[in-house]
């Protein structure tokens, strides 16, 4: 029993050691700087919102997905075989887009042309197009495009931009 606690004592010390010589935290690594900054986007600006949002697809990233949506957020989408318009909030997306995260082997999304667009330093408005390609794996590629329709708003003109709700207009 004593020498199971020395090991576990030493094993401490030594961890302790490594941590402030090196002044990392060894279970929470550091973000690569080699990548540019501006491939995750910055979502004080509109344009800077969508790259934000093409790299929460590209990466599969979660969590910056999830910093681009509003508390309040509404997705919604037409269901062609069912004749209905649906929606849900941002509970559900979160659920959703993690089980396509999750299911999928890489999401290529591409942003195209705004269509339309108005707004103020707050509240924006934005029709886009765009293409999805979701690989399920190698023979097995789902393609979808179209337009997806965002009110984004922010607190003030210093904040992130957040969607409130997102009108998806894809032939999916």
């Amino acid at each position: 029993m004593l020498h199971k606690q020395y090991i576990n004592g030493i094993f401490f010390v030594a961890l302790s050691a490594l941590i402030s010589i090196y002044g990392c935290n060894p279970f929470s690594p550091a973000i690569d700087d080699s990548l540019p900054k501006d491939l995750f986007g910055d979502a004080h600006t509109v344009d800077g919102f969508f790259q934000a949002f093409r790299a929460a697809y590209q990466f599969k990233d979660t969590v910056s997905y999830g910093k681009l949506l509003a508390p309040e957020f509404i997705f919604s989408y037409r269901n062609y075989d069912r004749g209905l318009d649906l929606q849900w909030g941002r509970d559900e997306e979160m659920r959703t887009t993690g089980s396509l995260f999750a299911s999928s082997e890489s999401l290529d999304l591409l942003w195209g042309n705004i269509i339309d667009s108005t707004g103020t330093d707050t509240v924006f408005d934005v029709t886009r197009a765009f293409s999805l390609d979701v690989t399920l794996n190698i023979s097995d590629v789902l393609h979808t495009d179209g337009r997806a329709v965002f009110h984004l708003t922010r607190s003030t003109k210093e904040a992130t931009w957040q969607a409130v709700q997102w009108r998806d207009e894809s032939n999916f």
